[in-house]
C-alpha cells in the first residue's frame, strides 16, 4: 500500500485521479497537515521531499513520521532547497532519527 499525504485538496484529487487513471488501486490518499491517522509502526519506507523548509513545525512531522514508521523503517529525505549541515541537525537534533545513509541527493535516516 502506498499512502499519499498532503495538505491542499487539489494535490490530494490529483494524484487519487493520476493513481485512477493508472489503475494502482494501492494508492490511498491522505489530506492532513500532519496526523496521518495510521496506525503505530505500520510504514516500512517514508519519502519525505522537497518540504521539509516549508514546515511551520518540523518537529511535529518528525514526531509523526517517527510513530508510523516500523522499528526498522527508513525516512528518506531530500530537500534541494537546504544544506546538509542543515538536513541532518533538522532531522537528528529531536534524537527521534539518525543518519544512517547519504546519497548524492537523499539522506537516509533511521529511528533511534
Amino acid at each position: 500500500m502506498v499512502h499519499a499525504l498532503d495538505i491542499h485538496p487539489l494535490a490530494v484529487k490529483r494524484v487519487g485521479e493520476m493513481a485512477s487513471r493508472q489503475g494502482l488501486t494501492n494508492v490511498k490518499t491522505i489530506r492532513s497537515d500532519c496526523d496521518t491517522g495510521l496506525p503505530d509502526g505500520s510504514v516500512d519506507v517514508v519519502l519525505l521531499y522537497d518540504i521539509f523548509h516549508m514546515l511551520n513545525d518540523p518537529h511535529l512531522i518528525l514526531a509523526e513520521l517517527h510513530r508510523i514508521l516500523k522499528p526498522d523503517g527508513t525516512l528518506s529525505f531530500s530537500d534541494p532547497h537546504m544544506q546538509e549541515g542543515t538536513i541532518v541537525s533538522g532531522v537528528t537534533d529531536g534524537q527521534l532519527f539518525h543518519l544512517s545513509d547519504k546519497g548524492e541527493r537523499t539522506f537516509s535516516f533511521r529511528k533511534q
